[in-house]
């Protein structure tokens, strides 16, 4: 087996995405994903079912929404900021502590917002309890879009990014926000991590989601200087412990690893398909799909029309080992249909492949609520009859 091969293996077995339920099933397997993921990225579309809720189903067997609200809810996860809006494991708040400060510390989001009404909210909250924004009347505002705020919106996304509120709950998909010491339980480590250990939280979280991790990976959308030096005296240091060791698979990119994981067996994988999120954690960064998978994977929601290719929504398609296609799909739920809008297969597959995206399809379509599949724009026909 090339380098290669089992390198794409790896990053996929420690993913969950080659075996089947890897984790396990129910609530706790929920939470083992996660924090073996590190993040499980929140996004608002909802063309199919929301990004954190595809990708959990994507690796826990019998994975249901419910699930992840019971784990807020008990406190097992918190939601913050990773590279984007994500849940996170409760174990990890401290890590999120110098974001905090950060976002304290410089200008952006909303920190030119009204001070006096931040500390009106925060009173307001600390008396009556948990609030969403529409608890806050604001008749006088008029506006629109997602910048255009009422003005207390901007306030409590500040204070929630500063870590002077937390989430609490969601409302339907509203956030309901409270003080961090009614919403933190009182194991959590609450002291500010320093910059190596910092350091070493993100090295770490790199390599049990991944395996393996170059250093753009490791700091990816992170500032500073400080901290990318800090990385690298981590990965220098374990290099010299033999916990590490450096690898090129041949296309100029230097790769962190174990070196046991390149001595043991390539983890096996099964003539499965299976069909992922945009924002799915094994995917998200654009130059590792390249690197490591041959993959160049781009959402085109957020392109003009005109430069749109794949589709609005396309979704990527996994079988075996590797990266073989996309398909744009909508779930129309009001009818209970599934709309395949598009289906692009860019490698050659073997004969058991769509039979295993046919089963992939349907299962995807009972996950968004679907009780039948419109695939006029699927070809080859072979694979319309196949669905049918």
């Amino acid at each position: 087996m090339s380098l290669a091969a089992k390198l794409r293996r790896i990053a996929l077995h420690r993913q969950g995405l080659l075996g089947s339920s890897s984790f396990g099933r129910g609530k706790q397997a929920t939470l083992r994903a996660i924090e073996q993921l590190g993040y499980v990225q929140i996004d608002t579309i909802a063309v199919v079912a929301r990004a954190h809720h595809h990708v959990l189903w994507s690796r826990v067997g019998n994975y249901q929404p419910k699930f992840l609200d019971q784990l807020v809810n008990e406190r097992k996860l918190f939601e913050y900021w990773f590279h984007a809006a994500a849940w996170l494991p409760m174990r990890d708040y401290r890590f999120a502590l110098p974001r905090m400060a950060q976002v304290n510390g410089e200008r952006g989001w909303f920190q030119d917002c009204d001070r006096k009404l931040r500390q009106e909210i925060l009173g307001r909250i600390e008396a009556d309890g948990p609030l969403r924004a529409r608890d806050f009347s604001d008749p006088d505002h008029r506006g629109g879009g997602w910048w255009e705020w009422k003005p207390a919106k901007q306030a409590l996304e500040q204070l929630f990014m500063q870590g002077e509120l937390m989430v609490s709950s969601r409302d339907g998909f509203q956030k309901v926000y409270d003080l961090p010491e009614r919403v933190l339980p009182g194991w959590v480590d609450t002291g500010t991590p320093t910059m190596d250990e910092y350091a070493a939280y993100l090295v770490d979280t790199a390599l049990r989601a991944h395996g393996f991790a170059s250093f753009r990976s490791m700091t990816y959308l992170r500032k500073g200087h400080k901290l990318r030096d800090a990385v690298s005296r981590q990965l220098e240091s374990r290099i010299e412990a033999g916990s590490l060791t450096r690898v090129d698979p041949g296309n100029g990119m230097i790769l962190y690893l174990d070196p046991v994981l390149l001595e043991n067996r390539a983890p096996r994988s099964t003539a499965r398909s299976r069909i992922l999120s945009p924002f799915d954690n094994a995917i998200i960064q654009r130059q590792r799909g390249r690197e490591i998978f041959d993959f160049d994977y781009q959402i085109e929601c957020y392109l003009p029309e005109s430069r749109r290719v794949y589709g609005y929504f396309c979704l990527p398609i996994l079988y075996r080992d590797r990266f073989v296609g996309r398909v744009d799909c909508k779930a129309h739920r009001a009818t209970g249909t599934l709309e395949i809008r598009a289906l692009h297969i860019e490698r050659r597959v073997d004969e058991a492949f769509y039979e295993t995206l046919r089963d992939e399809l349907w299962s995807f379509a009972n996950f968004n609520g679907c009780r039948q599949i419109v695939d006029d724009g699927v070809e080859p026909k072979r694979l319309r009859r196949l669905i049918r």
